[in-house]
């Protein structure tokens, strides 16, 4: 593969593996691109590069800043230039806080609701039950997801690996 067909494919596919984080694929194909790019790019080439309108790069490329994987750069000739977050782990980081609250949080909120359901039948003790178990296991999740967002990388690597051996 040439380096511009292996570029257009790392951004085709970065943009299909952002569906999986709770993204659109546009805006996974910016993050892609940018995340290759040796430079800041503007609008127009983001645009250029992905044969998109200009709406949707620019509500894409704001929703990769309101996510913190991508950062708006000084502006020259009133073009606004944008660099992505190069850390992966950052990257990983900010995925995981994104799908927590979108995902975990409104589930724990629920789950609170119902955790208060009074028991009069033997249906209602079961779901009650079921809504506990849910809650602990929700608790959990969210105190591990907190614990590894706030981990320095080679920490969690340096376990993981252990584990491994």
């Amino acid at each position: 593969m040439q380096f511009e067909e292996s570029k257009q494919e790392f951004v085709k596919k970065w943009g299909d593996l952002a569906v999986n984080w709770g993204t659109n694929r546009i805006m996974g194909q910016i993050h892609g691109l940018l995340l290759i790019s040796n430079k800041p790019l503007c609008t127009d080439s983001v645009m250029s590069f992905l044969d998109i309108s200009r709406g949707s790069t620019n509500t894409n490329l704001r929703n990769l800043v309101d996510w913190g994987l991508a950062f708006k750069e000084a502006s020259e000739n009133r073009k606004e230039f944008f660099t992505a977050e190069k850390s992966i782990w950052k990257i990983f980081c900010q995925i995981v806080k994104h799908r927590k609250k979108k995902e975990l949080d409104p589930m724990t909120e629920i789950l609170d609701k119902m955790i208060c359901l009074d028991c009069n039948c033997d249906d209602s003790k079961e779901f009650v039950k079921v809504v506990k178990d849910l809650q602990h296991f929700s608790q959990k999740a969210e105190k591990a997801l907190d614990n590894i967002i706030k981990e320095e990388p080679s920490f969690l690597v340096s376990t993981y690996l252990k584990m491994l051996n």
